[in-house]
Formats: C-alpha cells, structure tokens, sequence
C-alpha cells in the first residue's frame, strides 16, 4: 500500500469569517515551527507536487515549463526531481501569457495583481489570491507573537503612496484580530526626516514600522537632539537591507534592537528575525527558500548565493522555483529551537553589487560609514552606470569644500577596490527612493 502523501504546513478553515482563519493559521504556524526539519521538507515538496499538478492543468506555460525539464508533477516530491526543474528568473516571469491558472480551487477567490517597481528594469506582475491574504496577515500575526507587541501602545508607519498623515483608532489587521489595540498613524516616506523626527517625537509612539534609510536619518537627528520614541519602543523594519552599523547606532542612539522581516511584492513574507538572535527564520510553512551557488548547487553556513524561492500557497502564479534577485548568507541552526531553515544575513539584490571592469563582483559594503567623517553628508547613493564609471551622490548639510570633495574621491576609490571613473553631484534636498519608498545605496543600472 503506498504511504499517504503528507499534508501540508498550512490548512486555511476558509468556511471560517477571515479574524478567525488568521488566528488558526497562526495556531498551525505555531505548531510547525519546531517540526524537525526533514518533515518540514518532505511536507514542503508534497506541497510543491499538489500545486505543480494544479499548474500542469491550468498554466500552459508551466505545462511546458515541466515537459521541458522532462518531469511530472509527482517528480517535484522528491528532492532529485525537485532540483532537476531549473528556476526561472523574472524574465521568465514578464512572459505572462499563458502563466496564470485559468482557475483557482475553491475558496481562493478573489485574485488581485501585485506588480514590482521595476528598478531592475525589468518589472514583473503576478496575481494573488485570497488565501495568500490571509497567510500574509498570519505571518504579521507570528510577528508580535514572537516580540510579545504591546499592543496598547500607540503605532506608526512610515508608508509609501500616502501624502499625508492617516490617523486610525486601532492598529488594523491582523492586530485588531488578536487584542484591542491603542491608535495608529501612517506617515509619509517623502516627508523631510526632520518633519518626520517631529512629529515621531510628539506622538510617541510604542510601536515603529519603518524603511532602514529613513531610521538611519532620524537616528542621526536624535543623536543630536534626543530619543524620538519612548524607551522600550520595538522597531521593525522592511523593505531594505539592514546593515550591522545599522544596528548598532539603533542600539546605541535609542537603546533598542531593530526587528527586521525580509519579504517581497511578489511572494509575501519570506523570512522573519528571532526575537532571540539576528538569525532570519524562513518562513517554511508558506514558502520554500533555497540560496544556491553559481552552479545551482546548495549553499552551505556562511556561504552567499541567490535566492531562489518557490510560494507554496498561491494557486494563480506558479511562482516554483523563483530566482527572486536577491542574494543572501545561508544560516546555521538557530539555538532558539525553531528548526525552519534560516539566512544570517540578507546581502540585497544582483543589482547591488559592483562589477569591475575584468567582470569580477562584489557587495560595496566597506569604508562608507567614513563619509561622515569626511564631508558634511547626511545622505548618500553611489550608481554604478557602466563597468568603469560609477556617479556618487551626496546630500550634504552645506557646500563641500574643494578638500572634502578631493578626500571623498580618495576614499571611494580605496572602497570601491578599483579607479574608477567618478562623478560626484552634491545636493541640499533628500536623494529620492524609488515609487515603492525603497532606497538603495548602490545601485547598477546595467
């Protein structure tokens, strides 16, 4: 008699009304987390086949994605035939027809679209589901379970696409499912960072949402002038790579530790920080992440590779196997006894990563802390526009000197590893994030 097939991580009780599903989601994360972790893989890829036997039926273009690899769906539940299908990157993804379901099991409806900036250049669109909805908010809903939220505090978020304060009675979903909750307010991204130290430092909030640029800038006003949040405020960031100097200067300035939680528009939640250590958890019981090195092959504790990742739970994009763009550092067991899979160290995206001339890369992530100590620059970005000729530019508190600009170049170049060809443009205003509030130091543009 064959073995029954596992089921999956997560069972949505759809019949359920959403504020109870969202807790029972959580209850069954809850129940996974300390799985051991060959039972969370198995029941990982059993999970993967179910949905490539949906996709086979429904996306031509997966359909032909698998007769291609030469697989079945039944292949993807084992590991060898799971990593015989070979991902696929956005490009892949862009080529939408054909890739949707035609149709969505039962409960899934309705499905939205979600679309990237595209500051790669190459923007993509995928279409959720309401299921995906739902797995989102239990995944913020693990969030406060694992940092014990204060849910009587006042919150703020500092969002994207908003031109003016939003001021709300409670924190919202899924936070007002689990407890009443004290007020909110969402800030602008674009306001000035004094505007938003301002206004942070009269509100007071318990609770802080916010993009690690924009925390960077209020941590360099309250070194000067004081705290802008309470003591024992919790802050969590997304949206951006968090950097070690980062967390220091938060730990320093304002006495608290930044929570950090990787995700993306097209897939969800990806990994989330223990409360206990700066280890990223995956989040293994929606998706499965894989870092896998130039030749395909798993990346190993301390080594970075791309980050490849298949969504276990939507049912209208076959996201299997997805090199997201991203790089990460492959972690080693957590000793907080959660046993998903972890990442140490989120390295950002391929487009963040210099290229010299003889087509050697690497992350541009030594020496920059020294602009302060250089020049007046309270901002920086660096644009790398072809393999020789990198554009640096700085916001600055006042007009740099002729020796302040002749030390920047000097220091860049010792940075950078190379003589490059450099243009510094200077700037009394914010240098602008992309639509999304997103802000990348550096950035490739080719």
């Amino acid at each position: 008699m064959p073995k029954p097939t596992p089921a999956p991580l997560l069972q949505p009780k759809l019949k359920l009304p959403a504020p109870a599903t969202v807790i029972d989601l959580d209850r069954q994360i809850a129940a996974a987390e300390r799985l051991p972790p060959t039972q969370i893989h198995t029941r990982q890829l059993a999970q993967v086949a179910r949905l490539a036997q949906h996709f086979a039926n429904q996306s031509p273009r997966f359909a032909e994605r698998l007769r291609a690899a030469r697989l079945t769906p039944a292949d993807l539940a084992r590991k060898t035939g799971f990593t015989a299908l070979p991902p696929m990157d956005r490009r892949w993804l862009q080529q939408s027809q054909g890739l949707f379901a035609a149709t969505l099991p039962p409960g899934h409806e309705p499905r939205g679209t979600n679309s990237t900036s595209g500051s790669t250049g190459e923007p993509v669109t995928v279409q959720r589901t309401h299921v995906m909805q739902l797995i989102w908010l239990a995944n913020i809903a693990r969030e406060h379970r694992w940092r014990g939220s204060d849910f009587a505090m006042p919150l703020a978020s500092i969002r994207a696409h908003i031109d003016a304060p939003r001021a709300l009675p409670g924190w919202g979903p899924p936070a007002d499912f689990l407890a009443t909750t004290g007020p909110s307010v969402s800030l602008p991204i674009t306001w000035d960072a004094e505007q938003l130290y301002e206004y942070l430092r009269d509100y007071r909030p318990g609770n802080l949402l916010i993009y690690p640029t924009t925390l960077t800038a209020l941590i360099d006003i309250a070194a000067a002038r004081g705290p802008f949040l309470p003591a024992g405020a919790m802050i969590r960031t997304i949206g951006e790579t968090v950097t070690p100097h980062l967390r220091e200067r938060c730990h320093e300035v304002l006495g608290t530790l930044i929570q950090d939680t990787y995700s993306s528009q097209e897939i969800g939640h990806i990994a989330i920080q223990c409360p206990d250590y700066q280890t990223y958890h995956t989040a293994a019981e929606s998706v499965l992440v894989e870092v896998l090195r130039p030749d395909g092959t798993p990346c190993q504790p301390g080594e970075t590779g791309a980050v490849v990742i298949t969504d276990l739970t939507n049912t209208a994009t076959p996201l299997i196997r997805y090199k997201i763009g991203d790089h990460a550092e492959m972690g080693s067991p957590c000793p907080c006894g959660r046993t998903s899979p972890t990442l140490r160290k989120i390295m950002g995206r391929e487009r963040n990563m210099i290229v010299k001339p003889d087509g050697t890369r690497h992350w541009p992530l030594v020496g920059f802390d020294r602009f302060r100590d250089l020049a007046p620059v309270r901002q920086y970005q660096l644009i790398q526009h072809d393999p020789d000729q990198i554009e640096a530019r700085f916001a600055t508190t006042r007009p740099v000197t002729r020796t302040e600009d002749t030390a920047l170049r000097a220091h860049l170049h010792t940075a950078l590893g190379h003589p490059f060809t450099l243009t510094l443009n200077y700037y009394t205003e914010d240098l602008p994030g992309s639509r999304t509030g997103k802000f990348e130091e550096f950035l490739r543009l080719f």
